[in-house]
């Protein structure tokens, strides 16, 4: 007489019932215990995380706000951002730094959504189904070679990208400068332009316009490529580069006053000199 095998859910529900029974004899259940305990630890960090704001804040305040009193944590400002610096090379945080290399094997702006969104959204969704979709019981590492398999490339694929990320030099201003020459043959740039293409280029214009296809929109930046053809003058582009809100009430793009005279006037004639590719 051959016996009923129990089906997967009736094994389950077995297991729970030792579970709960082996509890009773020997353990504590998650809560309240546990949850307490979990409790007790939350409020232990957001102290310490308070604590330190106080002590930074208080030990590097100053009357004028100026960021020259050093507290035991640090300053409590920075000097102020310039948006016209060509030197600077943004960073992000270390614990950013494998998304950072990420972006740089997919390169913008066809396949940045990839590099951004589409895989560390693939990858977060299966870690949070893993308790859904691996129910096995086994947990011997020696028993379970594709999880240890795919735990592992894991781990060496995010300590590979973090130490990339961390050493790589940054490469963007470098790869729109090599477009500069393709922006003067498509767009017949004088000559007199060349210095405010290269200048556009390294100050980071591509981070919110785009020339030609090169470059991101951001906070519903125009296009570029054929803003000479407008007609609005080199004086004009001077004051709005200076202050764009002063020109545009409302907008979002710093100022960039911080240039100077003489490479404002370069960024404004390559402006005046983009007028299309046709």
């Amino acid at each position: 007489m051959s016996v009923e095998k129990p089906s997967p859910l009736d094994e389950r529900r077995a297991g729970f019932a030792r579970y709960k029974n082996d509890v009773k004899k020997r353990g504590k259940p998650f809560y309240p215990y546990a949850m307490f305990h979990d409790t007790v630890m939350s409020l232990v960090v957001v102290g310490v995380i308070i604590a330190l704001a106080a002590i930074w804040k208080w030990t590097s305040w100053s009357p004028h706000h100026d960021g020259t009193h050093q507290g035991l944590l640090g300053p409590e400002y920075a000097a102020p951002a310039d948006p016209g610096t060509v030197s600077f090379v943004p960073r992000p945080d270390w614990y950013f730094y494998f998304l950072f290399d990420l972006l740089r094997i997919f390169k913008w702006p066809e396949s940045v959504f990839l590099g951004t969104i589409g895989i560390p959204t693939v990858l977060l969704i299966l870690l949070l189904a893993l308790p859904f979709y691996d129910v096995r019981r086994e947990r011997r590492p020696s028993r379970r070679p594709v999880a240890m398999v795919a735990a592992l490339l894991t781990i060496v694929s995010m300590g590979v990208l973090t130490w990339k990320g961390a050493t790589a030099k940054e490469a963007l201003a470098s790869e729109v400068i090599a477009d500069v020459p393709n922006w003067v043959k498509a767009e017949h740039l004088p000559p007199a332009a060349l210095p405010g293409a290269n200048l556009f280029a390294t100050a980071g214009c591509t981070s919110c316009h785009t020339y030609l296809g090169v470059g991101s929109s951001n906070l519903d930046a125009p296009d570029l490529s054929a803003i000479g053809a407008r007609g609005l003058g080199i004086a004009f582009q001077i004051r709005h580069l200076q202050c764009p809100s002063c020109v545009n009430p409302g907008s979002p793009m710093p100022k960039f006053a911080s240039l100077g005279p003489v490479r404002l006037h370069e960024l404004a004639v390559f402006l005046e000199s983009s007028k299309g590719t046709h």
